[in-house]
């Protein structure tokens, strides 16, 4: 409970230091305005692009990104068939696909949009007495029939893993390092994805399988970074 407090006081943070530097808000219809003219309502997962240092991040990852997309309304291609489909045709990375036309996805699967995913952190931070977990993904959304990108925003998670509850003097230090050591060994980052996944899916428009569809043109977002020029 501790760490999730922890986490939610550092989200809010980083929210708080990104508002102060962007300083810059638009209407989803502003920002996506191809998510309200195409109208995608199906949705097809890809495998994750890791540009991480964690080898098993997509493994993790993808089973954590599925539920939230049908929660924001989307209908969802189950992302354990999808991806077996996807491997026996030799594509077990996104970015096999992310350069090529889209539409051979769309008469494969139905679907009228693609989800590239990106790891960009998945790691600890370990300094002795003090460590700290950084989930970060970047997500994209393409249409199958264009090829265009409708949506992309990410999403961060800085987690402070160190031990915090010890005594004064030379034992409370090496307490400290002790329990630092082990929350950092024994440190669950799927939690943490699906937060990271929460914050970046808070700006994608509503599918029409939500009641807020079409009803959230005008809903502000922060401005994404790539789109903030």
């Amino acid at each position: 409970m501790n760490r999730l407090i922890a986490a939610t006081l550092l989200l809010a943070l980083a929210l708080l230091g990104g508002c102060a530097h962007t300083a810059q808000q638009s209407t989803k219809a502003e920002l996506f305005p191809l998510m309200y003219e195409q109208k995608p309502r199906s949705i097809v997962v890809l495998p994750p692009i890791n540009e991480s240092t964690a080898a098993d991040a997509p493994t993790y990852y993808s089973t954590t990104i599925q539920e939230p997309l049908v929660f924001t309304g989307y209908y969802v291609l189950p992302y354990e068939v999808s991806s077996d489909i996807l491997a026996h045709e030799g594509i077990t990375d996104g970015h096999q696909l992310y350069d090529l036309p889209l539409n051979t996805l769309k008469e494969y699967f139905g679907a009228d949009a693609v989800l590239f995913t990106r790891i960009k952190k998945w790691d600890t931070s370990y300094a002795v007495v003090a460590s700290y977990l950084t989930v970060a993904v970047e997500c994209e959304l393409k249409s199958t029939t264009t090829g265009e990108k409708m949506w992309n925003y990410s999403g961060t998670v800085v987690v402070d893993l160190t031990n915090h509850n010890t005594g004064g003097g030379l034992a409370g230090l090496l307490v400290q390092v002790v329990v630092t050591a082990m929350n950092t060994a024994m440190a669950d980052y799927v939690p943490y994805a699906m937060q990271a996944n929460a914050i970046a899916l808070n700006a994608m428009p509503y599918g029409p399988y939500h009641p807020q569809h079409e009803k959230d043109s005008e809903y502000k977002v922060f401005v994404p970074k790539a789109a903030d020029k």
